[in-house]
């Protein structure tokens, strides 16, 4: 997991190491907050206390249930890691077990983190492989940037004791994983950029992936109301949504608004479409039928795609622009790109300007298999 932010020369605690570290199989060479004090390390300390495990595989249940308490104050059992333990990311590393505790409880001070550990696995007889998500969200700047890193860490295990040895983290969005990345610094500050996003319900979903281009997440399913529009950047057929769910329907049931505003496009040869995202909680049963014919409720259950993110005024000429470097790296990594994409609008563009706004071009992926 990405457990490092910052310069590891900032902090006094953190150790440099000289050993080298394993490359990933497939990988390309080469978290402030006024008067608060560093949360307490984990409390689960014993300096006798012996790990039962004395291999990789029987270790993989326990980076299950241990590392989901990465950043809460329950913390990570310390007395599964030697003291010694060595810990790489593109812009961290430290050779020791206090040192890398302290950048875990630095991390939850500069931001709130959610940690979404995916899958662990025995990759070799002395290591174990984990996939992860992570957001971070910024906690000083006003906006409240989100940043979002996913990749792999690489943990070694000494089978002697059955203690973790080492942790080298790998990030998707980075091709130089070795430390010291500036390529990783530049990931890290571009995330920093302002985006507004507003407080509304939306479509739930988890980010299994995020590369230097796009994302790849995993939706739930969720209901809309649509019809047509004509164009992708064009806003007709808005009031007519919007209408339906603030009670423009056969019961006049008023619902809450939501975000994003979606346009579909599935082909040059059919109408776009404009839709709305009705509320989590409602069901397509009960939904009271709209007043107009031209007025869709829907499902939509497909699960995963793949989104760019950007700013700014949205027009024709950029979501064409935007869509095409979508699918062409999405080719390129030999994924499988469904026909037509989908423009999300998550502002009010009134009242927020351009250079605010949240856009998203997404595009969804047909037999997508998602693994460490």
């Amino acid at each position: 997991m990405a457990t490092g932010l910052l310069p590891s020369q900032f902090f006094a605690s953190g150790g440099r190491s000289c050993c080298k570290f394993p490359k990933l199989p497939g990988a390309k060479p080469s978290k402030f907050h006024s008067r608060v004090s560093v949360p307490r390390l984990s409390r689960r300390v014993s300096a006798t206390a012996t790990p039962v495990a004395t291999d990789a595989e029987s270790l993989v249940g326990f980076l299950e249930k241990d590392l989901p308490h990465l950043f809460d104050d329950q913390g990570i059992d310390r007395t599964r890691y030697e003291e010694r333990v060595e810990f790489r990311d593109p812009i961290t590393k430290y050779d020791t077990l206090s040192g890398y505790l302290f950048n875990l409880q630095l991390l939850r001070v500069v931001f709130n983190v959610e940690f979404i550990l995916h899958e662990a696995k025995k990759t070799k007889q002395d290591e174990i492989t984990t996939r992860w998500t992570m957001n971070m969200t910024f906690k000083l700047l006003p906006w409240k940037p989100v940043l979002l890193i996913t990749g792999v860490s690489v943990m070694g295990v000494n089978l002697s004791t059955g203690r973790f040895r080492s942790h080298v983290d790998y990030w998707d969005s980075v091709d130089n994983n070795d430390y010291f990345s500036f390529e990783a610094v530049m990931d890290v500050l571009k995330q920093m950029r302002p985006f507004k996003t507003p407080g509304l319900e939306t479509p739930k979903y988890t980010a299994l992936k995020r590369t230097k281009y796009y994302e790849i997440r995993k939706y739930d399913a969720f209901l809309v109301v649509e019809t047509t529009t004509d164009g992708l950047a064009s806003s007709s057929g808005f009031n007519s949504v919007a209408g339906y769910i603030f009670g423009k329907n056969q019961r006049e049931e008023k619902m809450k608004m939501t975000t994003p505003v979606f346009t579909a496009r599935q082909s040059q040869d059919c109408s776009d479409v404009i839709q709305i995202v009705l509320p989590l909680n409602c069901e397509l049963p009960k939904l009271p039928p709209p007043n107009s014919s031209e007025l869709t409720l829907r499902e939509v259950s497909r699960v995963y795609a793949a989104a760019i993110k950007f700013s700014g005024a949205v027009t024709e000429e950029l979501v064409m622009e935007k869509q095409k470097l979508l699918r062409d790296s999405l080719c390129r990594d030999d994924l499988k790109p469904a026909d037509g994409y989908l423009l999300a609008r998550y502002n009010d563009p009134d009242s927020t300007p351009a250079f605010l706004r949240r856009n998203e071009v997404l595009i969804w992926l047909e037999d997508y298999h998602f693994e460490v």
